[in-house]
């Protein structure tokens, strides 16, 4: 795609694409006023980068409790742009692998260690880790820790900062109208963007239809969207 998404600040809704999003967070103003909210307990917060490992179209960024486990980082990205088939994952963070049921791996020649460890005892800033969903048909992610700070405590494990806004796609049979499905046949071949009318007509048939929905997963096995989380993050102003 030749122009980078944007997505939208949700302390003061003004939109930026990624790098810029990265450059605004830490300054903007209606964030630092929440910042300034004394009085009450505390506790550190670490802010998440995340964009598939080969393409920055799709892209988030959250700030998450450091008390918070690696398994509530995997149920998020599960929740808001994964989850199709109950796949297994696992994050690989120094050369270290984390998934759900650690041990021995004698495909991989290293054992691995449990997701239910805290984030701060794995996680510093400034650091890029790697995250993979499906070891079939596998969603890569690339994780930076761009900042960590101390804050006022919410109950909220994980925050969303800004999320990249719906990617248009046009039909490309009629050529006039937005996509609203993509053939999975035909993904992989770099087309199969449909309208709602020519997805009735389409040669491949309906059964190899998937919606076309704000996540990297899009278009791959028997991925449907988000059930809990609206394609446009809504910005709180």
């Amino acid at each position: 795609m030749a122009k980078r998404t944007k997505g939208k600040c949700k302390y003061c809704g003004k939109e930026y694409t990624f790098s810029y999003m990265n450059k605004h967070l830490p300054v903007c103003e209606e964030r630092q006023k929440r910042w300034e909210e004394a009085g009450g307990k505390t506790c550190g917060y670490f802010e998440l980068a995340i964009c598939p490992k080969y393409n920055r179209d799709y892209w988030l960024f959250l700030e998450i409790k450091e008390t918070a486990t690696l398994k509530d980082v995997d149920q998020f990205l599960r929740d808001i742009w994964l989850e199709c088939c109950g796949h297994l994952s696992e994050f690989d963070i120094d050369g270290i692998r984390y998934d759900v049921a650690p041990g021995d791996d004698f495909f991989w020649g290293k054992p691995t260690k449990t997701m239910d460890c805290k984030l701060k005892s794995v996680l510093e800033k400034g650091m890029t880790f790697d995250y993979r969903y499906d070891f079939g048909s596998t969603t890569e992610l690339m994780i930076t820790v761009v900042n960590y700070r101390i804050g006022k405590l919410r109950k909220e494990k994980v925050v969303i900062l800004s999320r990249n806004n719906p990617i248009e796609f046009m039909c490309e049979e009629c050529g006039r109208k937005s996509a609203v499905y993509i053939c999975t046949e035909c993904y992989y071949e770099g087309s199969g963007w449909l309208c709602g009318d020519c997805a009735k007509t389409h040669e491949c048939g309906e059964e190899m239809l998937l919606p076309v929905c704000n996540s990297p997963r899009m278009g791959v096995c028997g991925y449907c969207g988000s059930d809990i989380y609206p394609d446009q993050f809504v910005p709180d102003k």
